[in-house]
C-alpha cells in the first residue's frame, strides 16, 4: 500500500462516487466518460491494496475501507476548497458583515473599539447586539453571531477564547457613604450594606453571589436594577452600594459623584474574552476585528478609559 501515489484527480472522483454510488453520475459530474472512471476506481484500489466498492446487483456500495477513505478525501478537498478561498479573501478588501454580540457592560467599551475598526475599514457593516450574559450565550450556542464578547463563557462548549482586556470590578458607593473613607474594608462589612443588583442572568450578579459564597457571606440584594446605568443612578441617591466595572465609571468618578470603596482584595481583575465557536470558520472579516481586537483591544483601551 503507499498512499502518497494517490493524486488530488482520483480524491475527487472517488469523493464523486461515494456520495452518488453511481459511476454514471460521477461521469456526467466530472465531465468524464463511464469506463475512464471505472478503470480510475480500478488503480486506487490497487493503490490502496484492497477493495474500495462492491456491486451487488446493479447497486454500488462502499467498502469499510472505502467508508474510511472517503472520509480522508472529504476531509482533505474541504480544506483544499478552503485554502483556496482564503487565497481569494487575501485579495479582496475588509468589507461586508460583522455580527457582534456582547453583553451588556461592555457597552461602555465596544462601540469606541467597533469606532475604531470600522475607521480603519469602513466599507464593514457592523451589527452590534449587547444584551445581558444569559442571552448572549443563547446566541452563542445558536451560532447567530461571529464574535461574542464575555466576561466568561461556558466551559461544556467547543470554544475558541481569546482574552484581549482586563475587567476590573470595584465597590461603588455614594460619596458620604460612611464606608467612603475607610481603608482596607473587610468583606464582611460590606455584606451588611444595602446592595443593588443586576438582574438574574448578569455576570457581574453571579461573580458578586459566588464571592460571597466563598468567604462564608449571604449575598443579599436590597434591590435589583436591569442595567448599570439605572444602578448608578440608584447608588447616587444613596439606596444602597454595588460592583460594577470600572470601565463603566469614568465619567461619574471625575465629576465627583460616586466613590470606590476601598475594599479588601478589590479591584478584581476579571477578563474579556472575545469568543467564538471552535468549529465555526471566521470570515476574513471577523478574523481580522478579532486579530484588531488582540492586538489593539487591551492597552489602548486602558489607557484612554482608565487615565
Amino acid at each position: 500500500m503507499n498512499l502518497k501515489h494517490i493524486t488530488i484527480h482520483q480524491m475527487r472522483l472517488f469523493h464523486s462516487l461515494a456520495k452518488h454510488l453511481s459511476f454514471t453520475a460521477v461521469a456526467n459530474e466530472l465531465h468524464l466518460s463511464q469506463s475512464g472512471v471505472s478503470i480510475q476506481i480500478k488503480r486506487l484500489s490497487e493503490t490502496v491494496g484492497i477493495p474500495l466498492i462492491e456491486k451487488i446487483g446493479k447497486k454500488i456500495y462502499l467498502t469499510d475501507a472505502g467508508k474510511e477513505l472517503f472520509y480522508a478525501t472529504d476531509d482533505v478537498l474541504t480544506r483544499l476548497e478552503l485554502f483556496n478561498e482564503d487565497i481569494q479573501d487575501m485579495e479582496r478588501t475588509i468589507s461586508g458583515p460583522l455580527r457582534i454580540s456582547a453583553i451588556t457592560s461592555s457597552k461602555y467599551f465596544m462601540p469606541h473599539l467597533l469606532g475604531r475598526f470600522l475607521k480603519m475599514y469602513p466599507d464593514v457593516e457592523p451589527s452590534l447586539t449587547i444584551t445581558n450574559q444569559s442571552k448572549v450565550k443563547t446566541r452563542l450556542a445558536e451560532n447567530l453571531d461571529d464574535i461574542f464578547i464575555m466576561g466568561s463563557y461556558p466551559e461544556h462548549m467547543s470554544l475558541e477564547a481569546n482574552y484581549f482586556l482586563d475587567n476590573p470590578l470595584v465597590f461603588v458607593a455614594p460619596v458620604d457613604h460612611p464606608l467612603a473613607k475607610k481603608k482596607n474594608i473587610p468583606l464582611s462589612a460590606i455584606a451588611n450594606e444595602r446592595f443593588i443588583s443586576r438582574e438574574e442572568g448578569s455576570g457581574t450578579r453571579a461573580f458578586r453571589n459566588r464571592l460571597f459564597e466563598e468567604s462564608g457571606l449571604k449575598a443579599n440584594t436590597y434591590m435589583e436594577i436591569g442595567s448599570a446605568e439605572a444602578i448608578k443612578q440608584a447608588v447616587m441617591a444613596g439606596l444602597g452600594i454595588s460592583v460594577l466595572s470600572l470601565y463603566n465609571l469614568k465619567i461619574e468618578l471625575e465629576a465627583g459623584l460616586l466613590t470606590v470603596l476601598d475594599v479588601q482584595h478589590f479591584p478584581v481583575q476579571r477578563k474579556w474574552y472575545a469568543v467564538h465557536r471552535k468549529e465555526k470558520r471566521l470570515s476574513r472579516t471577523a478574523q481580522k476585528f478579532l486579530e484588531f481586537l488582540l492586538d489593539e483591544g487591551g492597552n489602548a483601551l486602558q489607557e484612554e478609559m482608565l487615565r
